[in-house]
């Protein structure tokens, strides 16, 4: 008998160069009020569980140039299927749009402006769970075990109760969230043709939601069909621990990186890590994701699930910046959440959902320029876009990434002290012959053409460098 041999995965291959933005639907612009609900709250209302402020498709299509402006290449949507919730993570009809947020037309034409400006579409895929409205378990509560979507759902006895405790399976005890009977062949024919469906509609992915409840065999049947569609199709499960179960190459290419999101913020927010904690957490991180799959993973600082970026940071502008040095220096795909990049705050849900600011006053406009100056940096260099990692502790309170591509070299310097530090290049990266360091990103005492040895990187300050080919490692 013979065994067969492992397939190395393989993972789309634009995601190397990709920066990603999430987005919160209903909370990013109002571009059609004809479709705000009747009790649409005016923009810039405090964000609650249940409140609607009125952004819709329309409206993300309306400011597609500030992502692009941003060096945004790729956009996550949470839901936009219909839905009850302001979050639409209880969907109802996963092949309609909510009405609140347009109809397909209004989805066709936002894919098409997407992807006129280069930018890919990733949709949630939630499918775990649906909302108590669908229509198949509505069937259930009303005809009970007659119904023939009985066997969709996992339900202990008649009549459907949905409190104080529901007698049915949902997400987390949740009473509007009914779980699907991913078992039921019918019910994983449901969910493949919804896959089916919104490629067809010009998708680049799915993002997979709280992937940990369903069995591992529906993923896999998943990936075939979407990777059976177009290989280059990505799919990123939503992990918070362990990432090794999802990188096989049998089930999605990447991780929502939350782990590397505990590493950064524990040293630049809460500085309970220092540098050397830090570096062997990103060490042992990175070892433990195949070398394929490093370009997958979705680095990130804040998402719709956690507090925004400079609430975690207390306000402090200067270590945030640092915290997104680290995402923007990193490997893997950095990812802003919608908002942080001009400083909105926020605590958790609903805290970190509140309507977009669009009052260029009110931004942070040294926050802004950091973030766009660093994903300008990323994208001008090949090295910070593609090359190896390796993490080095420059003491207690500073550390560098190195990363390599072919003849290039860029480091990532993040000094979170109170004093400057002096960095001796030559001895960080090895001898480069005839090396010239060009500042990619930060202040430098010297002119870039002259930094050479040793680089003083500010205190609170990080500092993107690159030596070699650079001018070759232009994203095209």
């Amino acid at each position: 008998m013979t065994t067969q041999e492992p397939t190395t995965p393989t993972v789309p291959s634009w995601l190397a160069d990709a920066v990603f933005y999430q987005i919160f639907p209903e909370r990013f612009a109002n571009g059609d009020p004809a479709l705000d609900p009747p009790d649409v709250e005016p923009w810039g209302a405090e964000p609650t569980r249940d409140n609607f402020v009125g952004g819709d498709l329309a409206g993300i299509i309306d400011h597609l140039d500030h992502l692009v402006d941003l060096g945004v290449t790729a956009l996550y949507l949470t839901p936009i299927f219909e839905a009850r919730t302001n979050h639409r993570y209880d969907a109802v009809d996963y092949f309609a749009i909510d009405h609140r947020l347009g109809d397909a037309g209004t989805f066709r034409r936002f894919i098409a402006a997407a992807h006129e400006r280069g930018l890919r579409v990733v949709l949630d895929a939630v499918l775990n769970h649906c909302g108590i409205g669908h229509h198949a378990f509505a069937d259930v509560i009303e005809r009970e075990a007659q119904s023939p979507y009985v066997n969709w759902f996992s339900v202990a006895d008649f009549p459907v109760v949905e409190e104080p405790e529901p007698n049915y399976k949902t997400c987390s005890g949740c009473w509007y969230l009914p779980k699907w009977n991913v078992f039921n062949p019918q019910v994983r024919e449901h969910h493949l043709e919804v896959a089916r469906h919104w490629i067809g509609e010009g998708i680049d992915g799915w993002r997979l939601d709280v992937p940990y409840f369903v069995p591992m065999p529906f993923w896999r049947r998943f990936r075939e069909t979407v990777k059976g569609l177009d290989p280059e199709l990505y799919i990123v499960a939503e992990e918070w621990r362990e990432p090794e179960q999802w990188l096989a190459g049998d089930t999605a290419d990447g991780t929502m990186n939350y782990t590397f999101r505990d590493l950064v913020l524990a040293f630049t927010a809460d500085r309970s890590l220092g540098a050397p904690a830090v570096v062997d957490g990103l060490t042992t991180l990175w070892d433990r994701v195949p070398a394929a799959a490093r370009p997958a993973m979705l680095n990130l600082l804040g998402s719709h699930d956690t507090e925004r970026v400079l609430t975690r940071h207390h306000g402090d502008r200067a270590a945030t910046a640092l915290a997104y040095a680290l995402l923007f220096g990193a490997q893997g795909a950095p990812m802003v959440y919608y908002g942080d990049e001009v400083g909105m705050t926020g605590e958790n849900d609903p805290g970190c959902r509140g309507p977009m600011v669009w009052d260029r006053d009110r931004w942070d406009r040294e926050l802004h320029e950091a973030v766009r100056g660093l994903s300008t940096a990323r994208r001008s260099s090949a090295a910070l876009r593609r090359g190896d990692q390796q993490a080095v502790a420059l003491g207690s309170e500073a550390l560098a990434l190195i990363r390599r591509d072919r003849t290039v070299t860029a480091v990532v310097l993040v000094n979170r002290g109170a004093e400057a530090l002096d960095v001796d290049l030559a001895g960080l990266v090895g001898a480069v012959p005839d090396a010239v360091w060009r500042v990619l990103h930060g202040r430098v005492a010297d002119a870039p053409s002259s930094v050479a040895g040793t680089v003083r990187v500010g205190p609170a300050s990080a500092v993107l460098l690159e030596t070699g080919d650079g001018a070759g490692g232009r994203e095209a």
